[in-house]
């Protein structure tokens, strides 16, 4: 089946059949549709979010696409990073526009992870990819998806568990602004706890590729 035949298929009515058609397995289904979006980048998030919660209420339903959402992005990074020592990657990370990239991703690392996974469209895929290659801290890689994926989709489920109490009360969309931005002001907090510890010199560790090639020469 060809990729556009799939993305005609995923609609909300299409994706809640699905859903509870496959009701007899458990979460199994929410968890792996959102676990998918690493990998599938063009499923449409907010849809996914947004029905896993109207079929299994606000909280199962934040919760299994949350999960599902984590466990994708930590097995795309972990992918990465355990191949991004091959040449390939150490040759592609030597251009002068990636190499500078790259250091600022090493700098910015945890914002960079969390503020983008706040929202609920983009590129994660190479979000997740590039901090990998940059050769992020796997903890601090996990914090940053666990607590931005948490507000993105929590937000999105509050939304999507009764879309049309905000279609006919617009306002009550003030609530959920109010909460993404007292969610950024903890990010900060958090961002302060977890990278005020971080050496400065594994911030600008080297590939392992060019450790050994300085050794041997």
């Amino acid at each position: 089946m060809e990729l556009s035949n799939i993305m005609s298929y995923v609609t909300e009515e299409n994706l809640r059949n699905l859903l509870e058609q496959f009701r007899s397995f458990g979460p199994l289904p929410g968890i792996l549709l959102t676990f998918m979006k690493s990998f599938i980048p063009p499923l449409p998030t907010i849809v996914i979010v947004g029905v896993n919660a109207a079929v299994y209420g606000l909280w199962l339903g934040f919760f299994y696409s949350w999960l599902g959402m984590v466990a994708g992005c930590m097995v795309t990074f972990l992918i990465v990073r355990s191949i991004a020592g091959h040449r390939y990657f150490q040759r592609y990370a030597q251009k002068p526009k990636v190499k500078k990239s790259l250091l600022w991703v090493r700098r910015n690392a945890f914002s960079y992870v969390f503020l983008l996974s706040i929202f609920p469209v983009g590129p994660f895929v190479i979000i997740n990819m590039a901090a990998a290659i940059a050769r992020m801290r796997i903890r601090s890689f996990f914090i940053a998806v666990t607590f931005g994926k948490a507000i993105m989709v929590f937000a999105v489920s509050y939304i999507g568990h009764d879309l049309m109490r905000f279609v006919h009360h617009p306002v009550q969309i003030i609530y959920v602004v109010l909460f993404l931005a007292a969610s950024l002001w903890v990010s900060k907090k958090i961002e302060a706890r977890f990278t005020k510890d971080l050496p400065p010199e594994e911030e600008q560790e080297p590939p392992v590729l060019e450790r050994k090639e300085s050794i041997g020469s």
